[in-house]
């Protein structure tokens, strides 16, 4: 019986041993990573990073803006390692000018513009913007932007640009222009449908493809991130089936 029972005590000690090993190695090996991300991703990516600690314990870390701004800021030193960025040309420029790693880019998801209102019960399309029946409409600024960018491009396209541009305010980002439509400041705006793909209320209209560029948003990584291994985890992880099954919920697609 004694001996049964120091066996047991010995069994109990290496077994709680072997848990303390594993856990001081899991915490050695757990790291963090600085993601900067464009602000119509912002949802999406908070639920996928929730995912990504629990599944690898390493530690995301968010910053959300508009995707010129983070790259102004990324060629002044900013120490992201990871970039989500609302448009697919800013990660190749960050690679051509020698701040990303070539071949990290992808495509991680391809967003879809919308024009929204606060106001339910709306028919909202191209007429209402023909017909400019408002006093506001919001775009998030197209210089750092994609997707101001592509508002513009949908009013030249339909040939209104001129008309509306004393209408037009500006957001910073994607995020304060649908800030502007929500609170009822602006009548109409254009938003990316994520931000009100799980939205009750209100009224919008889905921009066709044909009116703009695709909004094809990529990640890279940055040469800062190069020897973190959980920055290049968090960059797999968003591959995988569980983050494509986020991105589809907020109603972005994938490139073909």
């Amino acid at each position: 019986m004694r001996k049964h029972l120091s066996w047991l005590k010995r069994s109990v000690a290496v077994v709680a041993s072997a848990m303390i090993i594993a856990s001081m190695s899991a915490a050695v090996h757990a790291a963090e990573v600085k993601v900067a991300v464009a602000a119509n991703f912002t949802e999406p990516v908070k639920e996928i990073g929730a995912l990504f600690e629990k599944a690898t314990g390493h530690t995301p870390v968010f910053s959300f803006g508009p995707t010129g701004g983070f790259y102004n800021q990324i060629t002044q030193g900013a120490p992201f390692e990871v970039f989500l960025a609302a448009d697919d040309t800013t990660p190749a420029k960050a690679i051509k000018e020698g701040h990303g790693i070539v071949g990290t880019s992808y495509t991680y998801a391809t967003g879809k513009l919308v024009l929204f209102s606060k106001t339910g019960g709306l028919t909202l399309g191209e007429q209402t913007l023909k017909d400019g029946k408002f006093e506001k409409l919001a775009i998030a600024n197209p210089k750092t932007a994609p997707y101001g960018t592509a508002a513009v491009e949908t009013m030249q396209k339909l040939g209104v640009y001129d008309a509306l541009k004393s209408k037009i305010v500006e957001g910073n980002n994607i995020a304060q222009t649908f800030q502007f439509v929500d609170t009822g400041n602006a009548e109409v705006g254009f938003v990316a449908y994520s931000q009100v793909a799980l939205k009750p209320g209100g009224s919008r209209w889905v921009v066709p493809a044909n009116l703009h560029n695709e909004i094809a948003q990529d990640a890279v990584l940055l040469k800062t991130g190069a020897n973190n291994e959980a920055a290049k985890a968090f960059l797999a992880f968003l591959k995988g089936p569980e983050a494509r099954k986020i991105i589809e919920k907020y109603g972005y697609g994938f490139a073909k």
